[in-house]
């Protein structure tokens, strides 16, 4: 029996006449464990696209980032992450608490190459794993279902330029995020933010805005 198709796949294979193919990728694409290969693809990645299903059953997708090694394969069954700070609104932390299925794509562009992940996931304060990241709010351990690995076809290839000057690192203090200094959110703010922003001094919304559009670096 298929892990991955129900009748609507089917219909669709039958409609294509993929149905051999379809099978076929499954036995060979599909596992349940992490390899060397998917384990030293994964450690490597710089960012994983994250999928979580929200309160009202619908899926939504966030970008996760940090350095090389941020996301550690522990054993053949399972990874940790850490959940680095955002804008407070703790969307897919919340969204794991209340569903923990989830969904990851990590993807290089160096190298074209892509791996999706399917879990059930839990978050934690664990001072054992909030050690391993500096600044994490949180650290998610992924129980690993399924596994495959698609094709690079229409992946295109880009070069990296930098790093992100946000990702916490022990060697060096953490930018305020630069949002943070709009003048509409200091109200808001928590009140470690709200004297580095103070300390920067505010910016309006298009100011920041115009960064974005620019491509800046402290965007």
């Amino acid at each position: 029996m298929s892990i991955y198709y129900g009748k609507e796949q089917r219909a669709l294979q039958a409609q294509f006449g993929t149905e051999k193919m379809a099978e076929r990728i499954e036995q060979l694409a599909s596992h349940n464990e992490f390899n060397d290969d998917a384990k030293g693809f994964i450690e490597h990645s710089e960012m994983f696209f994250l999928t979580t299903i929200d309160d009202k059953g619908r899926p939504t997708v966030s970008y996760k980032g940090g350095d090389i090694g941020f996301v550690k394969v522990l054993d053949a069954n399972t990874l940790i992450f850490p959940s680095y700070d955002g804008n407070g609104m703790f969307l897919s932390m919340g969204n794991i608490i209340g569903n923990a299925q989830i969904g990851m794509l990590f993807i290089s562009f160096e190298r074209p190459h892509r791996i999706r992940v399917q879990g059930t996931a839990s978050i934690s304060q664990d001072p054992e794993f909030l050690a391993h990241y500096k600044e994490a709010d949180f650290v998610v351990t992924v129980k690993l279902e399924e596994l495959w690995q698609n094709c690079p076809r229409y992946i295109p290839k880009y070069e990296k330029i930098r790093d992100s000057r946000y990702v916490p690192r022990a060697d060096c203090d953490t930018p305020l995020a630069e949002w943070k200094r709009v003048d509409l959110l200091q109200d808001v703010l928590a009140p470690a933010d709200l004297a580095k922003a103070q300390a920067k001094g505010t910016i309006d919304i298009m100011e920041w805005v115009g960064k974005i559009q620019a491509g800046a670096d402290d965007a």
